[in-house]
């Protein structure tokens, strides 16, 4: 990704980097499609896209700085400018969404959520003609396709829920079956989470939750997210699908057990009291590791928070 130019696109709103099933409770932010141009040009590469700035949905702030690391120029297209003074402190260049060009890009990375558009696959298509055919076309998706609620195990090659049986998961699949069709590849994340973002800063804020406490969730923090997203990036694969997760799930209960043990949190949590909602499941992406050469930063939540044993 030396030389390129890089495009993010995400939304501009509170949702920018996480799975659609914790954009309710809260995920990570990142930029949501990067596109970089040929590896061969002489002139500083540049990025365009549109970013999302909120725990939720896919894209954080870390993997601008990831592409600006690798010498990559970002441009960052909006929905609004509302937040146009943060991405130019991250160094991106922003611009709003339908903002016209000609040019096609070796690298895009596509990373907003399905909340903001009534076709989001059509947004995935028109990022998809963006791209050149070199390089890498990534969409950051969600694990929430994998069809699995007993809290039993699910990696990259379980199966997904049937077309017709979830709108939620019905506009994944589809995006990311664009994605496949121009030769793009996939990345499913689990929970998006920062210190101040992510499912246990949900629950800290409301203070009871009706959900049970049982459920077995997984999680990865932005700054892996974007790490494992560039990485896939440079291995320029074609119509692959990858998991990004840090192999460490938690239940619900163990994930706020876990913010308590930390004593670096001031509020204080009440507790869970659902009892009948679904289960979840626990994710391993060993394969991913294996084949992308990667590893996180912060290999659990608990290492985050400094209380691993």
């Amino acid at each position: 990704m030396d030389a390129a130019t890089t495009i993010i696109i995400a939304s501009s709103s509170s949702s920018y980097f996480a799975p659609p099933r914790l954009a309710r409770p809260s995920s990570p932010r990142f930029p949501s499609s990067v596109r970089l141009p040929s590896s061969g040009t002489s002139r500083a590469p540049s990025v365009s896209g549109i970013s999302r700035l909120d725990p939720r949905l896919k894209s954080p702030p870390s993997t601008p700085r990831s592409l600006r690391h690798s010498g990559c120029q970002i441009h960052g297209q909006t929905v609004t400018s509302d937040h146009h003074d943060e991405l130019v402190k991250l160094g991106i260049i922003p611009s709003l969404k339908g903002t016209k060009t000609d040019q096609r890009f070796p690298y895009v990375i596509f990373c907003a959520p399905p909340s903001r558009t009534s076709d989001y696959p059509g947004d995935v298509r028109l990022a998809a003609l963006s791209w050149n055919g070199e390089g890498s076309f990534l969409f950051t998706s969600s694990s929430a396709p994998y069809d699995c609620n007993d809290n039993g195990n699910c990696d990259e090659d379980s199966p997904v829920v049937p077309i017709g049986r979830s709108p939620r998961t019905d506009v994944l699949l589809k995006a990311e079956a664009v994605v496949t069709e121009f030769g793009g590849s996939v990345i499913r994340l689990a929970g998006l989470y920062q210190a101040d973002r992510g499912a246990h800063s949900y629950w800290l804020q409301k203070g009871t939750v009706e959900v049970r406490p049982d459920h077995i969730l997984n999680l990865i923090h932005y700054e892996d997210a974007a790490s494992l997203s560039v990485a896939i990036m440079k291995k320029k694969l074609r119509s692959r699908i990858f998991l990004g997760c840090d192999n460490h799930p938690l239940s619900r209960q163990e994930v706020m057990d876990i913010v308590e043990k930390s004593g670096k949190f001031s509020k204080k949590f009440e507790g869970f009291t659902g009892t009948n909602d679904p289960l979840g499941k626990k994710l391993n992406n060993s394969k991913t590791r294996a084949e992308i050469g990667w590893e996180p930063k912060y290999p659990s939540f608990s290492h985050f928070l400094g209380v691993a044993e």
